[in-house]
């Protein structure tokens, strides 16, 4: 796809893999939608990619609810015209051995982590079949395949998200020309391990945090590639991990 005056909604686009991202798209002449629950935080980012060229709309909204998805959609073709890209990024990992019962946590990652993007794929979807074409890029994780301390339901929801990309994909890729593509990161140096409660599992991971994680913008890298493909490609997964991951 050719990314010049595409436009791109990104969630969680607050911090982290979701603020590289926006810069990263922005930078190569993308249209950016920048979405989170953190107005100030976003205006910040905005200004920023203004400051460079770059072309942002802030829209605040929680994932979690289905209308606030939708209007970030309306606004998105309300100021561009269309949206080309969804980057469903928000995700929370608030990680806790299961007999701990922390079953908020667990209600929060469900709806975060899968619903999330459901209500994402819902609100992009009638505007990517109407162009027909077009690239919807989930983040999983490599927990969609590897359980590690604590992650039982974390690792549960991301397996989710990689399976629903694999069917969605299998379902409207051929029929619509829209590209669906699972990032799958390790180990990320993101405020993601901050989410965390259980002081048991703060200490299992202490050796885990002592390795050299990937970057942010080593996962917008890898977002770039995968849309910056012909339409013809499409990425199923990029499953990245630090060099030191296990």
């Amino acid at each position: 796809m050719n990314l010049k005056d595409k436009v791109a909604i990104i969630t969680g686009a607050s911090s982290g893999i979701g603020e590289a991202s926006a810069l990263k798209l922005a930078k190569e002449g993308t249209k950016v939608v920048l979405t989170a629950r953190s107005e100030d935080k976003l205006k910040k980012l905005a200004k920023k990619i203004e400051e460079e060229n770059g072309t942002a709309l802030v829209v605040t909204a929680d994932v979690t609810k289905s209308e606030e998805f939708k209007n970030v959609v309306t606004q998105a073709k309300k100021e561009f015209g269309t949206v080309n890209i969804l980057v469903n990024n928000a995700g929370l990992m608030p990680l806790s051995y299961v007999e701990k019962l922390k079953t908020d946590e667990w209600n929060t990652m469900i709806d975060v982590n899968i619903k999330g993007v459901l209500n994402g794929v819902e609100a992009v979807l009638p505007t990517l079949i109407e162009n027909k074409g077009g690239h919807i890029i989930n983040i999983s994780s490599t927990a969609a395949y590897k359980y590690f301390p604590g992650g039982a339901v974390y690792c549960a929801t991301k397996a989710a998200v990689q399976m629903f990309s694999e069917g969605l994909r299998k379902e409207i890729s051929a029929k619509h020309g829209i590209n669906v593509t699972s990032i799958e990161p390790g180990a990320v140096d993101t405020a993601l391990f901050e989410t965390i409660t259980d002081e048991d599992i703060k200490e299992e991971l202490k050796d885990m945090q002592k390795m050299t994680a990937l970057q942010a913008e080593d996962i917008a890298n890898a977002i770039f590639y995968s849309v910056n493909q012909p339409s013809r490609a499409n990425i199923n997964n990029i499953h990245i991990l630090p060099s030191e991951q296990q």
